[in-house]
């Protein structure tokens, strides 16, 4: 009898032990790029291109604004402010974007404070995306978009941008990756609830033209579906590119939230300061989701990104505003990194915007070679090479596309040019040893 007990017992333990601990919506999206590239950067890299972060300073306006709110008089910055954004920071906001979009903007109802983008992204799938609803992402994407649809139960549908080789002799450019206007028409359906739009466009920094922009409305509007505008880029654009927000178009305000990020804006990644702005019909319902998640973002940081938004609204358009004096110099950054891997035989694909810079590394395929029947894309494996052989980390494509579409561009790794002229010359000398010894005998 003992036995039989201790059996059974043994088996109930079992049993219900043997029951799933985590929900069903965690299920196949555990695995990051970022947690083991990050940890493969800190282990070997002496220079890294990977994570997109800059290594140098916020300008000295926004660290003064920090310190100011810091130790300043106001001892109630240091508690709690407003749930749905300090409202020094949604009136400048509501101000600002209401100029750019040239419609009034209330800053109570139309503006929303986030933890970074990455919370306003958040917000956005689990307050509009139920059980069954489809949202299409563009390939390829940031990261997150995917996982995020599949946790608010919904289903990703991609559509790819694909290249087109450009004129002989010439580099490719992030413009020459094109969506086909058929292939996308054919995506919106019954169940499309929303599409995200991320331009300009981490990790191609392609920015999307008024036509491509246009389509993409039009779509919208005939199967009334959301669009979800991540626009964190929105001030880095290059070669007079101009940035259009998808919002000004016709008919879209009323469907679109635009998500924003201070941590792009002002080069301060770590204060994950982000914001949406959009008709009140969508964002009372992130508002709902915000406060009952965070809640609340850090009141200090909302005050200097404030006073940075207010500096930056008197000196709109003028030489000496961040906004134009940042991708000027970013633009340096780029042409020096994109003539460093041309030399070196990695083609680089010109990015029009962000701080990312993909090049194809089809030349260097000899230093690593193919894996018959290996489940990991070939551009995964030859950037953990690279960490740990040469110390310069990046990050591959495939990272940035669905699972069933990994290998189709698995030649090309990403970097991040928003670095330190010491950063960029130090992965220039890598490259250029890493080229010598390719061609010696």
């Amino acid at each position: 009898k003992s036995f039989k007990l201790t059996f059974f017992l043994s088996l109930s333990l079992q049993a219900k032990m043997s029951r799933p601990v985590q929900a069903r919506r965690l299920e196949g999206i555990d695995k990051n790029i970022w947690v083991e590239f990050v940890k493969l950067a800190a282990t070997y890299s002496t220079v890294n291109l990977g994570q997109g972060f800059p290594d140098f300073p916020p300008p000295d306006f926004l660290k003064e604004a920090f310190v100011r709110a810091l130790s300043g008089e106001n001892h109630m910055l240091h508690q709690y402010t407003r749930a749905f954004g300090h409202p020094p920071l949604v009136k400048i906001l509501a101000q600002f974007f209401g100029k750019l979009l040239g419609r009034d903007l209330d800053p109570m109802t139309n503006v929303m404070v986030t933890v970074g983008a990455y919370q306003a992204l958040f917000c956005c799938f689990q307050a509009f995306v139920d059980e069954g609803d489809e949202v299409i992402i563009i390939e390829p994407f940031f990261d997150c978009y995917e996982p995020m649809v599949k946790m608010a139960g919904g289903t990703p549908v991609f559509v790819p941008l694909r290249p087109k080789a450009p004129e002989d002799g010439k580099l490719m450019s992030s413009a020459d990756w094109q969506m086909d206007p058929a292939e996308l028409a054919s995506k919106f359906g019954e169940r499309t609830k929303a599409i995200v739009l991320n331009s300009p466009n981490n990790p191609l920094g392609k920015v999307f033209s008024r036509g491509e922009l246009e389509l993409i409305a039009d779509l919208c509007e005939k199967h009334d579906v959301l669009c979800i505008s991540d626009e964190v880029y929105e001030w880095l654009v290059y070669d007079g590119k101009e940035h259009i927000r998808i919002a000004s178009l016709r008919g879209m305000w009323n469907r679109t939230v635009i998500i924003g990020s201070a941590g792009k804006t002002f080069s301060a990644t770590g204060w994950k300061v982000g914001w949406t702005v959009g008709p009140n019909r969508l964002l009372q319902h992130l508002r709902t989701v915000h406060q009952n998640s965070v809640y609340h973002c850090a009141t200090v940081a909302q005050e200097a990104v404030a006073q940075g938004f207010q500096r930056e609204l008197k000196l709109y358009g003028k030489p000496e505003s961040y906004f134009v004096q940042l991708p000027k110099e970013l633009q340096q950054k780029r042409d020096w990194l994109v003539q460093s891997l041309d030399a070196v035989g990695m083609k680089p694909i010109i990015p029009e915007g962000t701080y990312f810079l993909v090049a194809d590394i089809s030349e260097f395929k000899s230093n690593v070679p193919d894996v018959p029947d290996s489940d990991e894309p070939y551009d995964s494996r030859f950037a953990k090479w690279m960490v740990k052989n040469k110390g310069l980390a990046a990050i591959p494509l495939s990272a940035f596309y669905c699972g069933a579409h990994k290998n189709n561009y698995n030649h090309f790794i990403r970097f991040c040019f928003a670095k330190e002229e010491a950063t960029l010359k130090a992965a220039n000398d890598i490259l250029q040893k890493w080229k010598q010894e390719k061609t010696s005998p």
